[in-house]
């Protein structure tokens, strides 16, 4: 089995991209009027790619975690946002230039800035610096403040940019102003100042009906209709906790500056899942099947330091020593471990970063992204966040429905409390419009004030000082006694695990993580896919488009398809090396070649993607080889084991 050299050549964004735009992997929306940032049109290659994404997360999750899949509205009423809080708090910071009046995101304009002068410093000690990958339609705006900034700077000054960029996440808008004025930052693409950031909320609003008299809001996640049928889907599930709800859908946030591709857009596809959990046992039935996984991970405290420097711990390991806060969040970290690295995913560049106080959603309690580094730096993919009960409290609050979990106690719990009781005629006629007031004081006293005001009463009257209004009380107007209660259910909110996948932007880092160029021709690009999410997984190669090949291609299409293996047939009469490369632009494990020897003695070679391997064998035997690998049963390894090595040349006679 041939070996190959995905190295040999320097990751390059441009031949990448221009090869996604090519074979229409994805484009930029409404194109022929000029398109608008942020939105995107996925191709044939690109919508297939993601629906194998998206089936085997369903595989991954939904099925073997035996998850309850919702598909709920994508418009949203205005009272669901106000109550959730995204009204008021879902927002970015920017800031514009005060001459052009463009708009910027304060924190990415703080990074840029900072990055480019710390990148410009290393060129001026004539180190290495990495350089920033950025879009094309950038790189002649930057071209000359990249050049300006390539000075170098004092150690301590170095020392403070980085201390800043390792904290950027945890400032506030005044403190990002603070940043632009101390550190003199400018728009780059003018050098013009820029204003004090200002708030932003990122939800597209709209109205509902023709009066406009409904406002509603695009949704900017799936969650909120996880919790608002919560009830339904507790029902759904016998009343037991815990068990989790899943949903894939459109999402629409209003970025700012979409300028990063794919990884930054107004209208996504998400992947949410909504974990509902006893607030007393946040355990997980799993979780010693996953506590021995190695995660990288990037706490809070680190980052407060000013480091980066992340470490590699076991989830058993960070969770014993609190750094996870519990198995559940853990467990879950695992499994998107595990779920990114079975989709391609480069697992030595996949970290989970912890997010700080004040980056925190307003409804999070901890929350960690699993970040995917690429070219233009580490981003978040995956938010995996415990939500508390903060959603199920603030919609039942709002709306006056319980969300709650009522659960049977296996052992009635026995208590024992002072309880007030009044004598509600003597109560009215005493104290008259009063009498509420004093009640309700009285009802809210706990247990030590109790006792102290039926020690009290025992020795007769008393007074109580309700906001300097003086009340007597008399031992026949209130009794305080002892009683026995018995509960023999228990009533609590849940609590909340969410994992969030941002599918556009882990379909994108995937394809940057599997391009390369063969060794012996930069030109000829490669994208390594795994056959569980390549758009096609075999290709069918006739040597010619002549008619007598025409019943196997047929039959090998037919077995396949029966198989359920997705393939394509490339007839064209291009050579059958140009057809293969062309497919291996579009990530196709395997290739068939069906030639005169195929027509002759029913045999027929089978070509692997990234060595150029071919093997031969009867149209059975791989067809069977085929099926297994694409089913993940067995590796090119095992494939070579079943089938010999094909020396270029089928004998036609038997």
């Amino acid at each position: 089995m041939s070996t190959v050299d995905k190295s040999a050549h320097p990751f390059d964004k441009g031949r990448l991209e221009a090869l996604l735009s090519r074979r229409f992997f994805y484009a930029p929306a409404f194109e022929i009027y000029g398109g608008v940032a942020g939105l995107y049109d996925y191709g044939p290659s690109g919508s297939a790619l993601q629906a194998n994404i998206i089936a085997e997360w369903r595989k991954h999750f939904i099925v073997e975690e035996s998850m309850l899949e919702l598909d709920t509205t994508i418009m949203t009423p205005a009272p669901v946002f106000e109550t959730s809080g995204h009204v008021a708090r879902f927002a970015d910071w920017m800031v514009k230039d005060v001459q052009t009046g463009d708009v910027i995101r304060a924190d990415h304009l703080v990074k840029n800035v900072l990055e480019a002068r710390l990148a410009g410093d290393k060129e001026a000690r004539g180190q290495a610096a990495a350089p920033a990958a950025e879009d094309e339609k950038d790189k002649k705006k930057k071209k000359k403040a990249a050049k300006a900034a390539a000075v170098p700077l004092p150690d301590e000054v170095v020392k403070n940019y980085e201390v800043t960029l390792a904290q950027l996440d945890n400032y506030s808008g005044a403190e990002l102003g603070e940043l632009c004025r101390k550190f003199d930052i400018r728009n780059p693409d003018t050098n013009n100042e820029v204003t004090e950031p200002q708030e932003f909320n990122l939800m597209f609003a709209s109205s509902i009906g023709p009066t406009g008299q409904h406002p509603g809001y695009l949704r900017p996640e799936t969650a909120q209709g996880h919790f608002l049928n919560f009830s339904r889907l507790l029902d759904y599930n016998n009343g037991r906790v815990p068990f989790a709800s899943a949903q894939i859908g459109r999402s629409f946030r209003n970025e700012i500056s979409p300028r990063a591709g794919l990884l930054r857009v107004r209208e996504f596809t998400m992947a949410e899942i909504e974990h509902f959990v006893d607030p007393n046992d946040k355990s997980h039935p799993r979780f010693k099947e996953m506590r021995d996984v190695v995660l990288v991970l990037l706490d809070r405290d680190v980052q407060s330091s000013g480091s980066t420097t992340p470490i590699k711990m076991s989830i058993g390991e960070a969770v014993e020593k609190g750094i996870i806060a519990n198995e559940t969040l853990a467990y879950f970290m695992a499994r998107i471990y595990l779920f990114l690295l079975k989709i391609g995913i480069n697992p030595d560049r996949l970290r989970f970063r912890q997010h700080m106080s004040n980056e925190m959603a307003h409804y999070a309690t901890d929350c960690w992204d699993a970040e995917i580094h690429n070219s233009t730096g580490w981003t978040e993919c995956v938010g995996c966040a415990d939500r508390a009960a903060y959603d199920l409290t603030v919609h039942s609050a709002k709306t006056g429905h319980p969300l709650v979990v009522r659960e049977a106690l296996a052992k009635p719990i026995v208590t024992e409390r002072e309880v007030p009781e009044f004598n509600k005629k003597t109560l009215g006629k005493t104290f008259k419009q009063e009498a509420g007031i004093l009640q309700k004081h009285v009802e809210s006293l706990d247990e030590s004030a109790l006792l102290k005001l039926k020690q009290e009463l025992a020795n007769g009257p008393t007074t109580i000082t309700i906001q300097d209004k003086a009340f007597e009380i008399t031992p026949d107007l209130l009794r305080i006694e002892l009683k026995t209660f018995k509960q023999s259910i228990r009533e609590y909110t849940p609590n909340v695990i969410e994992p969030s996948f941002g599918l556009g932007r882990i379909l994108y880092t995937l394809l940057e993580h599997s391009y390369w160029s063969r060794a012996q021709d930069v030109e000829r690009g490669v994208l390594s896919l795994p056959p569980v999410v390549a758009p096609t997984k075999v290709l069918i190669v006739p040597l010619s488009a002549k008619e007598e090949f025409d019943p196997l291609v047929q039959e090998v299409s037919s077995k396949l398809r029966k198989a359920g293996i997705f393939s394509r047939v490339d007839d064209s009469n291009t050579s059958i090396g140009k057809r293969y490369a062309r497919n291996d632009e579009l990530g196709t494990p395997y290739g068939v070649t069906i030639d005169f020897a195929s027509v002759k003695n029913r045999t027929m070679t089978i070509r692997e993607r990234d060595t150029m391997d071919q093997r031969i064998g009867s149209i059975d035997e791989v067809i069977a080889t085929v099926t297994d690998l694409v089913d993940g049963n067995i590796d090119w390894a095992g494939a070579c084991q079943r089938l010999p090595a094909y020396d270029g040349v089928q004998a036609i006679e038997a």
